[in-house]
C-alpha cells in the first residue's frame, strides 16, 4: 500500500497545474505592457542609431558668433567746467550730483540747464560730505556727473556692420594707445573715412572714458569700440575671415600710397607713438607701411597717423 501510494504522489506532482502562489504574476503576464516605443527610442533599432548620432554632433557644433561684448565701468566727473564741458559734448550720464546750499553762479546754472535739456538725466541733490565720499576727495566743486559704463562692441559685429552695408571691411585696431584723447580722436577719424569699428585691448590701452566721448565729438554713439582680451589673437580672427591686417611702422616695407591692399577689406594697426607696435601684432600684420614725410619729423601722434591711412583707405574705396 505504501508503494502505491508513493507513485500516486509521483503522478500528481508530476501535472501541470498552478503552482501555489503564482496567480499574481500570470495575471500580469496578461495585462497589457503598454503602445509599441517608436523606433527613435528602440535601442538596437536603426533609427535609435541615427538619432543619437544626430544627438552627438549638435552637442559638438560650434556655437554661433556671440554678438555684442563686454561693459566698461561707470566713471565720474567732477567739477564746474569738466562737468559743463561733458554735457556740452555730449557725453552720455545718468546722475547729475549737485551740493546742497551751492552757490549758484552762471557755470553751475549752465550745466542745470544743459542737463534739463537731455531730459533723460536725475537730478540729486547732495550734501558736501557725501560728495567728497563718492569722489574719494576730489575738488568737486559741488558737482558731478555719473558716467554709465560704455558697452563694447564683439569684434565680429565690426565685420557684420560692413557686410550688412554691402561694404568692404575698414576697421582700426589700436596697440599701446594709452591717451584717450587719441583713442576719441581716431575714433572721430574711422567715424569721418567710412570705417566700422575700432578694436582696442583690454590691457595697457585706452578705454571708452569720458575724455574719449569728449575726443570723439560726439562720434563715439555711432562708431563702435571693441575691446579684446588678446590683440594679436583677434587680428587673427580677422585674417581667417579674409581681412587684411595693415600695421603702420615707421620702418615699413611699402608707403601709404604705394599699397594697393588698403582698398580692400582692410585691418589698420596703430601703435603708440614711442614704441610703435608691439613684436607679436607687428608679426600678425600682412604688411607693413610707413607714412612718407619729407620734412623729416621722426614719427606722428597716433591720432593724425590714422587719419593719413583711413583718408588713403577711403580714397582708394572711391577710386
Amino acid at each position: 500500500m505504501a508503494g502505491n501510494s508513493q507513485r500516486r504522489n509521483r503522478r500528481t506532482s508530476n501535472k501541470k497545474g498552478a503552482t501555489v502562489g503564482s496567480g499574481g504574476q500570470r495575471r500580469r503576464g496578461l495585462e497589457g505592457k503598454g503602445p509599441t516605443p517608436k523606433a527613435e527610442d528602440r535601442k538596437k533599432h536603426k533609427k535609435n542609431r541615427i538619432a543619437t548620432a544626430k544627438a552627438k554632433q549638435a552637442a559638438n557644433r560650434r556655437p554661433a558668433p556671440r554678438r555684442g561684448g563686454v561693459k566698461g565701468t561707470s566713471e565720474m566727473v567732477v567739477g564746474r567746467n569738466p562737468v559743463f564741458e561733458a554735457l556740452r559734448d555730449g557725453v552720455p550720464a545718468i546722475t547729475l550730483y549737485v551740493q546742497q546750499y551751492i552757490d549758484n553762479d552762471e557755470r553751475v546754472r549752465d550745466v542745470l540747464k544743459l542737463a534739463g535739456e537731455r531730459g533723460n538725466i536725475n537730478l540729486m541733490e547732495a550734501p558736501r560730505l557725501e560728495l567728497d565720499r563718492m569722489t574719494n576727495g576730489l575738488n568737486h566743486q559741488g558737482l558731478v556727473l555719473q558716467v554709465p559704463p560704455y558697452e563694447y562692441a564683439h569684434p565680429t559685429d565690426l565685420l557684420e556692420a560692413a557686410y550688412d552695408n554691402h561694404d568692404q571691411p575698414l576697421i582700426v585696431a589700436l596697440d599701446g594707445v594709452t591717451d584717450p584723447r587719441n583713442l576719441g580722436a581716431i575714433v572721430r577719424s574711422t567715424s569721418a573715412f567710412g570705417g566700422h569699428g575700432v578694436v582696442v585691448p583690454e590691457r595697457r590701452a585706452a578705454g571708452m572714458t569720458a575724455g574719449a566721448w569728449k575726443s570723439s565729438a560726439g562720434t563715439a554713439a555711432r562708431t563702435p569700440v571693441s575691446r579684446v582680451t588678446n590683440l594679436t589673437r583677434a587680428l587673427e580672427d580677422y585674417k581667417k575671415a579674409g581681412v587684411t591686417v595693415v600695421g603702420l611702422a615707421a620702418d615699413g616695407e611699402h608707403t601709404v600710397e604705394s599699397l594697393e591692399a588698403l582698398g580692400g577689406p582692410v585691418v589698420i594697426v596703430i601703435g603708440s607713438e614711442g614704441k610703435g607696435l608691439g613684436r607679436l601684432v607687428g608679426e600678425t600684420c600682412d604688411y607693413r607701411v610707413r607714412i612718407s614725410m619729407p620734412g623729416g619729423a621722426e614719427s606722428l601722434n597716433a591720432g593724425v597717423a590714422a587719419g593719413i591711412v583711413l583718408y588713403e583707405a577711403a580714397r582708394r574705396r572711391k577710386g
